[in-house]
């Protein structure tokens, strides 16, 4: 089992930057895959961004390239979204979520944190 909480969430004006963090305990940690998603009010869940375990491969989503960078530091057991020039359309809860194996950066990822809302204001 692998427990992930996030934090760092909160209220940014356009254009403003935040960095969620998502603290895992449990097994090791480097042994997963991890991934942020969010989810906007009417919307579907959507993969923001992936790192594999060793930090040396990265996924992002078409609507955050250039603005978001995930990284890991699998010494504190911790993944990182940094989020910059940030827009309105980036409002949502975000979630951390660490898969263990198979596809990636898709497919189903095991474990999640209880999500992190961060608000954009015009």
């Amino acid at each position: 089992q692998v427990q992930l909480i996030e934090s760092g969430g909160g209220l940014v004006q356009s254009g403003g930057s935040l960095r969620l963090s998502c603290a895992a305990s449990g097994r090791t940690f480097s042994d997963y895959a991890s991934g942020w998603f969010r989810q906007a009010p009417g919307k579907e869940r959507e993969l923001v961004g992936s790192i594999i375990w060793s930090g040396s491969s990265t996924y992002y989503a078409d609507s955050v390239k250039g603005r978001f960078t995930i990284s890991r530091d699998n010494a504190k057991n911790t993944v990182y979204l940094q989020m910059n020039n940030m827009k309105p359309e980036d409002t949502a809860v975000y979630y951390c979520a660490a898969k263990a194996g198979g596809r990636w950066p898709f497919g189903q990822y095991n474990y999640w944190g209880q999500g992190t809302q961060v608000t954009v204001s015009a």
